[in-house]
């Protein structure tokens, strides 16, 4: 019989670990057949313990290589005259990509076949062959990651007293059946790669920031810090009635939070975008990728339709009881502004979905005027203010204060007390 390498045949004249390597680039490509005890010229030298070789071949496919591609695969004694050599065939599988257990779904663990020689696949070709394999979801595609770790998760779900077990990450589709973790796995793990991104501003516009962060680990984490820090910034003001005090938010707590969850749950994870929250003087903003689900209309899901785009995700939110049933967000964020002169907003357009929350504060001010909210909001705390005050609120030296200062002055928003040293500022 004559041998020579080619796409289809490699020619291998001892057994080496590298043999698993060529195992995984025919079962990732179009299959194929290796010989081992025979050199690269065709010549056959045969394997010396033969059956041991092919014993050490069999472990190798079974413990270093997966998905399990042992039902693709065969290894066969071949003699010729007094030697023997070893034929391994390799049939293209069905749950590409396979890769090497011990470096993962990367280049240097997925290898496929060209020309004669096996070389690492790209991780354009990677998510390739998960999207064929595995479907359109991103949730139930497999991850690129598999070193995963899940303390968030874990210490969320004993909180609610939830059972987190490797039957339970199966049934919440964390794992694959065959034990691979999956892109709902990877979101919730604390090595999410998605962030979200908060900005604080001063005014109506992007002109100034005075602050920023980002938010990273598992969606979880990400959930409980945001809320935190836009609860920090969402300022309170009261008001009397005859003797009773009633404080009111900027911004409805109900209605951030439903806003939040709307933009964690509902995004599209297959963009590697963040998630942009924006807090203004006079609205917080919330900016989340992919926009409705196609066929899901903008007016449809204001009156409660709903179509999850990540429904494993949606399922484990509900379960741990963060969101109470599908389709109810919108509405609950309509109803929190009820007899408010100002009402949120909701825009879908290719590729994002955006939710405008009002500051009820500001809406005795006009748009012009917005900006000097902050400054108003200090009149929550002090029955008088100083310039100093003004510019530590807006993160400015001492000519700016002035000058807004002098505007509020001028709009009769605040009322000059005293001079000198004693200048203080009064709400008209």
């Amino acid at each position: 019989m004559e041998l020579y390498e080619s796409e289809i045949i490699e020619l291998k004249e001892i057994y080496t670990t590298d043999l698993k390597k060529e195992i995984v680039s025919f079962a990732n490509t179009n299959g194929g057949t290796i010989y081992i005890g025979v050199q690269d010229n065709g010549t056959i030298v045969g394997v010396d313990h033969a059956d041991f070789v092919i014993q050490q071949i069999a472990n190798s496919i079974r413990d270093s290589i997966r998905p399990d591609i042992s039902m693709f695969t065969s290894i066969e004694l071949l003699k010729d005259e007094n030697k023997s050599y070893i034929k391994v065939t390799v049939d293209s599988g069905t749950k590409k990509p396979y890769y090497l257990s011990d470096k993962g779904l990367k280049p240097t663990g997925v290898y496929v076949r060209r020309g004669t020689t096996s070389a690492p696949a790209s991780e354009d070709a990677i998510r390739m062959m998960i999207k064929m394999t595995d479907g359109d979801s991103f949730e139930t595609n497999r991850s690129l990651i598999q070193e995963l770790t899940f303390n968030s998760l874990s210490k969320e779900m004993e909180r609610r007293k939830l059972e987190f077990t490797g039957v339970q990450m199966k049934n919440l589709g964390i794992l694959s059946s065959d034990g691979i973790f999956t892109n709902m796995g990877l979101l919730v793990s604390d090595q999410c790669r998605h962030s979200i991104k908060f900005a604080v501003f001063q005014g109506t516009d992007k002109l100034v920031f005075k602050d920023r962060k980002e938010f990273t680990g598992s969606l979880f984490e990400q959930l409980a810090e945001v809320y935190k820090t836009i609860d920090f910034y969402n300022g309170t003001m009261a008001s009397f009635h005859d003797l009773l005090r009633t404080d009111e938010r900027d911004y409805p707590e109900d209605a951030v939070r439903e806003a939040l969850l709307n933009a964690i749950v509902h995004r599209d994870y297959s963009f590697s975008g963040s998630t942009f929250i924006n807090l203004y003087s006079d609205r917080l903003e919330f900016i989340s990728l992919g926009g409705l689900v196609p066929g899901l209309s903008l007016e449809a899901a204001m009156l409660g339709a709903s179509q999850s785009r990540n429904e494993k995700l949606a399922n484990l939110f509900y379960r741990m009881k963060l969101i109470e049933a599908y389709g109810t967000g919108i509405s609950k964020i309509i109803s929190c502004y009820k007899g408010k002169s100002e009402q949120p907003v909701f825009e879908s357009v290719e590729g994002a979905f955006q939710v405008i929350l009002p500051n009820v504060h500001a809406r005795n001010l006009s748009m012009e005027d917005a900006k000097y909210l902050p400054i108003l909001q200090l009149f929550e705390y002090k029955k008088e203010i100083t310039r100093s005050d003004v510019e530590t609120v807006l993160g400015s030296g001492t000519t700016h204060a002035i000058n807004i200062v002098k505007e509020m002055l001028d709009k009769s928003l605040i009322e000059k007390v005293g001079n000198g040293r004693l200048t203080r500022y009064v709400r008209k």
